[in-house]
């Protein structure tokens, strides 16, 4: 670390260190290694909200906290999974294709959760019903239909939230230019 940061003395890069380790950004893993730690990947959240409508009599303060993505979405993280989705059926719903929705594979679905199940061997993402103590799954697309099993249903694991980036991936084909992103 000391040669990283251009410390000429090592036990500026020890302080540092151990600094890092107080804090949460570092933690010691088997073996005495670094690995980030919590907060490493902590992004600022504000107590301010952005309304979506017209008008707004807010009191917010501005107060700026230390906040990691996964701890605002993951309450079991070794129980979650995330999973990218593919196709319009939830769309009314505020999913989109291309979001990722964060899977937690420990808890029971109960009527109203949107879910992702197995339907007799295709894997679909809807949100789960019961009609009188029958699992239904119900999009919210255009189409609108209600699903039953004819063999398995199995569900997998209640969507906890939606990631979605407005930026286009490159994985999927786009290329970025000096000037931007072009298809």
């Amino acid at each position: 670390m000391a040669k990283s940061l251009g410390f000429k003395a090592k036990n500026a890069a020890f302080k540092l260190t151990q600094r890092l380790i107080a804090s949460g950004h570092l933690q010691k893993s088997v073996g005495g290694r670094l690995v980030p730690g919590t907060r490493f990947f902590a992004v600022e959240l504000s107590d301010d909200e952005v309304r979506a409508g017209f008008g707004w009599e807010g009191n917010a303060t501005g107060l700026l906290q230390a906040q990691a993505l996964d701890q605002l979405l993951l309450t079991k993280p070794s129980k979650t999974v995330f999973l990218k989705v593919r196709g319009d059926s939830m769309v009314d719903a505020g999913i989109f294709s291309g979001d990722v929705a964060v899977v937690e594979t420990s808890r029971q679905a109960v009527h109203g959760d949107v879910v992702v199940a197995e339907v007799d061997g295709s894997h679909t993402i809807k949100e789960f019903k019961t009609d009188r103590g029958a699992p239904r799954l119900a999009a919210h697309g255009q189409d609108k239909r209600v699903m039953s099993a004819r063999e398995t249903l199995n569900i997998i694991g209640v969507v906890r939230g939606i990631v979605r980036s407005y930026r286009p991936s490159t994985a999927d084909g786009a290329r970025l230019s000096k000037s931007g992103a072009s298809r």
